[in-house]
């Protein structure tokens, strides 16, 4: 068994899918660990070396061996070379995105294997590994400084990378004067959770929605009422709508929407008054500007808590990696094909 750990080549990404004690365990299975040497990684190299890894150049994995098993996290670069390995990574490509079809048409090309981190689910179909509470944890932040913002006539400026969650909430706090109403929609989940214990940490007493409240499947007005709406509810077939189009233009007191699921290119998107995603530097979209509507939809949240996110979904993944010298069955077998009926 070949695993090489690529370097996320995309900007202000410090996560790793797989920490060194991971890699330990690997190693100890008799199996061959490559790790990338990537310098923005929030575990430093050397770590990965002491438990018997081999470290090569950055980048480097698109000459790996044929066998090898290509494990990262997020987009790979747009270079539309052929994919001929097996990638385990976030791929973004089965929910209709322009992007992700472009993606299988590399590995239709190349003749490898999309093995989605998204997609990696038990045989009850919930998801093995996720960083959702982080990324609600930071999604909540964000859209509570942003409305903080908002309050004194401004927009959100650039957000980098925080050393713990709890210098995260001390910010958050710090950010606002007065206490705004939220509603947080998936609050039982994962992402949801994430969401509420940032807003108790801000001292905001959340309004949280489930199934129960949104199976009638809309129109949802009381939406409108609420200062923040968290989006924590993946895009998905059959999805209701949150945020329609008009609700620009429609009274309301809403002013910022934190949509953590971020899927803004997919026809299935709950939140339909905005279409690109947001960055670090320019976290927030105005999509109407009197009264504001600022929309929040960065897709690498958990990234604002590099340490974190990464230990904890690590310690999900580990015990799936540790098969994956059984590739046909359980999770990676179900990952597999989903694969190839996309593809």
């Amino acid at each position: 068994m070949l695993i090489w750990m690529r370097g996320e080549p995309r900007e202000n990404e410090a996560r790793a899918p797989m920490t060194p004690n991971g890699a330990a365990d690997l190693v100890a299975k008799g199996w061959r660990v490559v790790v990338e040497d990537a310098a923005d990684r929030c575990i430093p190299t050397a770590s990965y070396r002491d438990v018997g890894c081999e470290i090569v150049e950055n980048g480097s994995w698109v000459d790996a061996p044929d066998d090898a098993i290509i494990l990262g996290l997020k987009e790979l670069p747009e270079d539309g070379t052929p994919l001929r390995h097996r990638h385990i990574m976030f791929g973004h490509a089965f929910k209709g995105q322009e992007s992700g079809r472009i993606l299988l048409d590399r590995f239709k090309l190349g003749g490898g294997t999309l093995l989605d981190l998204e997609y990696l689910v038990d045989d009850t179909g919930r998801r093995v590994a996720a960083f959702g509470y982080w990324a609600g944890y930071a999604g909540a932040a964000l859209s509570v400084m942003a409305w903080g913002q908002q309050q004194l006539g401004k927009t959100l400026g650039p957000v980098r990378a925080f050393a713990s969650a709890s210098e995260m909430a001390r910010n958050v706090r710090a950010s606002i004067d007065t206490i705004p109403t939220a509603l947080i929609i998936g609050a039982l989940g994962r992402v949801g959770s994430g969401a509420t214990d940032l807003c108790v940490a801000a001292g905001i007493a959340p309004t949280g929605w489930d199934m129960a409240e949104t199976a009638h499947g809309g129109p949802f007005p009381e939406v409108l009422t609420h200062n923040i709406l968290l989006n924590c509810i993946l895009a998905h077939k059959g999805a209701p709508v949150f945020v329609a189009a008009d609700a620009r233009t429609t009274a309301r007191k809403l002013s910022v929407i934190g949509d953590i699921a971020c899927d803004p290119d997919s026809d299935f998107s709950p939140i339909k008054v905005y279409s690109t995603a947001t960055t670090w530097d320019v976290p927030t979209l105005r999509v109407h500007n009197a009264p504001p509507l600022d929309v929040m939809a960065i897709d690498n949240l958990p990234s604002l808590l590099p340490v974190e996110s990464t230990e904890d979904f690590a310690s999900q993944i580990l015990p799936h990696l540790l098969t994956l010298d059984h590739p046909e069955t359980g999770v990676w077998g179900r990952a597999q094909k989903v694969f190839a009926a996309h593809l």
